[in-house]
């Protein structure tokens, strides 16, 4: 009896292995366009600047994502603004007095599961991301999704550079305590 329970046992997690393996997102996914940024270090000063630098790209994105109607239109256009994007980022590092620059690129990477305002979960896998590095890039960092525009979620374009953030954490604890 005891082999039979073993054996099952056995059995229900050797296929439970495989339906997770099989069904992971482990290819690259081509319906996302993911942005990461990662910070110099982990000290506070870089993890700071990883959020303001990621403030002044969104607000460089926004018109862009705004007038995209695909993501690879939106590719083709981030890559042609490539430049125009480090010169923000490292406008923002420089008005910090920060002694290192940002490189961004767009390339594919594997990124961990992900889930967004509760009812989108973007599986683990390669996707197509929009990297920003800043200085030696060993800290923790920031990542979201421009396409489709789950960072820009809220934000009505009316032509200015002007977007308006939600948290469903703080929507959330606000609604608790209210």
């Amino acid at each position: 009896m005891k082999k039979i329970l073993v054996i099952c046992l056995l059995l229900i997690s050797v296929t439970g292995y495989a339906f997770y393996f099989l069904n992971s997102n482990n290819t690259q996914n081509n319906e996302y366009l993911r942005i990461h940024i990662r910070a110099n270090s982990n000290l506070n000063i870089d993890q700071n600047i990883k959020y303001e630098v990621k403030n002044s790209l969104v607000n460089a994105l926004y018109p862009i994502v705004a007038n995209s109607n695909s993501k690879e239109d939106l590719m083709l256009k981030i890559d042609n603004n490539l430049n125009s994007l480090t010169e923000v980022a490292n406008n923002t590092l420089h008005k910090a007095k920060l002694p290192y620059s940002a490189k961004i690129n767009i390339k594919s990477e594997y990124f961990p599961t992900r889930v967004y305002n509760d009812n989108l979960t973007l599986n683990s896998g390669i996707y197509d991301a929009l990297i920003v590095e800043l200085g030696k890039a060993e800290g923790d960092n920031w990542w979201c999704v421009v396409y489709p525009p789950l960072c820009f979620i809220n934000a009505n374009y009316n032509g200015s550079n002007k977007i308006n953030y939600a948290s469903r954490i703080f929507e959330k604890v606000k609604k608790f305590f209210s």
